[in-house]
């Protein structure tokens, strides 16, 4: 993990103001953004990876607690075919295995069934198929199959836990060319307007201890 002080002028992006505070006044760190995950706006509600090895420690989308389909959600890596029971091998698509690396935990969620812990992932296999990616994880899933209708997805351990909002937008790369980025997150002590965040949902806003107020939120 490699959280360097920075300064980067990334891709270009529309004009969004965040701040309604100073944003010399707020706590603010710099991070390590995970590989993968395209171009995340300022203002995303973000996560820390918590697998116990592989990219541990680097920032990634939260996943918003809401399952539609219809979500801005890039930490989701949506299956591409239904994952039937008792499974130790999930489809997504090939840009979307690039998200992940070999000893990052991950779990399993859809619109109906519980979320699963599936542990460690132990391969990804890029080359027997051209559309779609092999990820092999170390605990299969339940009596019950995940499926594309009720929009099944992959995420890194530690998505669904809030820990702060991006305060530039960075492009974390796409693909096999995916290289990361780094960036600052704001941790607290900031007025933000509300309507400038992505996912910052009312489980985010619990976790990093933040309120709406009116047109702004306060954290």
């Amino acid at each position: 993990m490699s959280d360097t002080p920075n300064i980067t002028r990334g891709s270009q992006s529309n004009y969004r103001r965040l701040f309604k505070s100073n944003p010399d006044s707020a706590i603010i760190r710099p991070i390590t953004l995970q590989a993968g995950y395209g171009k995340i706006e300022l203002g995303t509600a973000m996560a820390v990876n918590g697998s116990a090895a592989g990219n541990k420690g680097k920032y990634i989308p939260y996943d918003p607690t809401t399952v539609t389909g219809a979500e801005i959600a890039p930490g989701r890596a949506y299956l591409v075919q239904n994952s039937e029971t008792t499974a130790s091998i999930l489809y997504v698509t090939m840009d979307d295995s690039y998200k992940f690396s070999v000893a990052d935990d991950v779990y399993i969620h859809d619109d109906t069934t519980t979320l699963e812990q599936l542990g460690a992932i132990t391969a990804i296999n890029r080359t027997t198929y051209t559309h779609m990616a092999a990820i092999t994880v170390a605990t299969a899933t339940g009596g019950t199959s995940f499926t594309t209708a009720r929009f099944a997805y992959l995420c890194v351990e530690g998505s669904d836990i809030c820990i702060g909002i991006l305060q530039q937008t960075r492009d974390t790369g796409a693909g096999s060319t995916a290289a990361g980025a780094l960036g600052a997150l704001i941790k607290k002590n900031a007025l933000l307007y509300n309507g400038m965040t992505t996912n910052v949902d009312s489980a985010a806003r619990t976790d990093i201890s933040a309120s709406v107020d009116g047109q702004y939120l306060s954290l």
